[in-house]
């Protein structure tokens, strides 16, 4: 038994888990800082600094990851300069692009906007260097992910927010320090992540020189599907807080509240997110090598078992939602929970939903079929864009705009099964099957 269990802590799966959660557990804890530091309505802005920066990023390196990723799986030493450096080039013709259309809006809209402190001033402000700053730590992400090397990946995501972390805990016990120490902060330690990947050599700078053509095309060509779905992917969780960022009555501060039971519905999706990282390459690997029937089992055992998985962790969550709202924001939240923990509970119905389509996502891309998966997220988009702009801007309602996040689940899951049994004869009914299948061979699963 202590074999069995030393075997599956090694295995990638569970590197990959570790990683996931020791970054997501720093990144809650800042997060539990910055709400007891911030009073809310900079706190709602800075959540929505962050929410863009983040959707933003996932636009550039989105061009560039999966398709990288996919390719990098079993290439030789000299292929894989060549994708590194092209998928340099590409991060930073992109960088170069959006810092020009951020400034440009930034100069414009002062002469428009009298808070230039809110969230979207923020970010024209200071993304531009934030970009550049994490440009070389994400580039390199991308390699160890390709190698399913995670242990390096969270050491490197370890050096950004453990750092971060640990300067927002000596800010709150004994500093006291502003609004603008915190975004320096935050800066100072994304450029102390890239110095360091940059010095061992892992982000693909020096690789630049072997970039070709035909690669960037090729990744491009790939990229502008993937990139797609993840920006589609993005807005489809951040849309939310866009659209209550822009409600003159609702503004920063609902922005605040509402981060709180997202964030908690963030935490349930980290096995999920670990587990579609070491996914990917695999039913890539698989659907590359034509083994069609053993990528097939790999999405039916990993969507369902997770799911059986998530099932008793949502109905604790549920059961326990005031407690663990006021534990992550503090007591000053506690005037608006009857209305938190009404959306933090229909959010646990949609993190049931979640594995289910997320590996369907990955199926799709594994399977080269990237602009079906982008198609279903751009309506699964317009749908939450919709159903959000209605709850807010009419019925002024955070509850409304959680029930909105759980139909456009329920319509990305009909349209994969479509598109999955269309393209591949994926069929739902198997996925119950293969999932107690991997249950009962659980060792077959995690190969020496």
């Amino acid at each position: 038994m202590i074999a069995k269990l030393l075997h599956i802590i090694k295995e990638k799966n569970f590197a990959s888990l570790i990683a996931n959660v020791s970054v997501a557990a720093l990144g809650l804890l800042s997060f539990m800082l910055l709400a007891r530091q911030l009073d809310k309505t900079f706190f709602g802005e800075w959540i929505l600094f962050i929410t863009l920066a983040s959707f933003v990023d996932l636009l550039r390196f989105g061009m560039t990851s999966t398709s990288t990723v996919r390719l990098l799986s079993g290439a030789s030493k000299d292929r894989v300069k060549v994708l590194l450096g092209s998928s340099y080039k590409i991060n930073l013709i992109l960088w170069l692009i959006i810092t020009v259309v951020c400034y440009l809006l930034f100069f414009v809209l002062s002469y428009f906007v009298n808070d230039l402190s809110s969230g979207y001033m923020l970010f024209l402000k200071w993304y531009p260097v934030l970009a550049l700053l994490n440009l070389s730590w994400n580039n390199a992400c991308t390699l160890f992910q390709a190698e399913q090397n995670f242990l390096r990946m969270m050491l490197v995501k370890l050096s950004n927010i453990g750092l971060f972390s640990l300067f927002l805990l000596l800010n709150y016990l004994f500093f006291n320090l502003g609004s603008n120490y915190i975004i320096a902060a935050f800066l100072t330690t994304n450029f102390i992540a890239s110095a360091w990947v940059i010095l061992k050599k892992w982000d693909g700078l020096r690789f630049l020189k072997y970039q070709d053509k035909a690669t960037v095309k090729e990744l491009i060509n790939f990229g502008k599907y993937s990139m797609g779905t993840l920006v589609g992917s993005s807005l489809l969780k951040s849309a939310d807080t866009f659209i209550i960022g822009l409600s003159p009555i609702m503004g920063s501060a609902a922005i605040a509240m509402y981060a709180i039971p997202l964030k908690l519905t963030d935490v349930l999706g980290i096995p999920l997110r670990s587990l579609t990282m070491t996914a990917y390459p695999k039913m890539s690997k698989k659907m590359l090598n034509n083994d069609i029937n053993g990528a097939r089992k790999t999405f039916y055992a990993y969507s369902g078992a997770i799911t059986i998985i998530f099932l008793p962790i949502a109905l604790v969550c549920f059961l326990l939602a005031k407690d663990l709202i006021l534990f992550l924001g503090g007591e000053s939240y506690a005037a608006y929970i009857d209305e938190l923990v009404i959306v933090f509970r229909i959010f646990t119905a949609y993190t049931i939903l979640l594995p289910v389509d997320r590996f369907a996502g990955v199926m799709l891309d594994s399977a080269n079929k990237p602009q079906l998966n982008m198609i279903k997220v751009i309506i699964m988009t317009i749908a939450n864009i919709v159903m959000n702009c209605i709850a807010v801007f009419y019925f002024e309602s955070l509850i409304l705009v959680a029930v909105g996040t759980v139909v456009f689940t329920l319509i990305g899951i009909g349209l994969s099964f479509i598109y999955l049994k269309r393209e591949l004869q994926i069929h739902s009914r198997y996925i119950i099957p293969e999932s107690i299948h991997f249950f009962k061979n659980i060792n077959s699963f995690f190969p020496r």
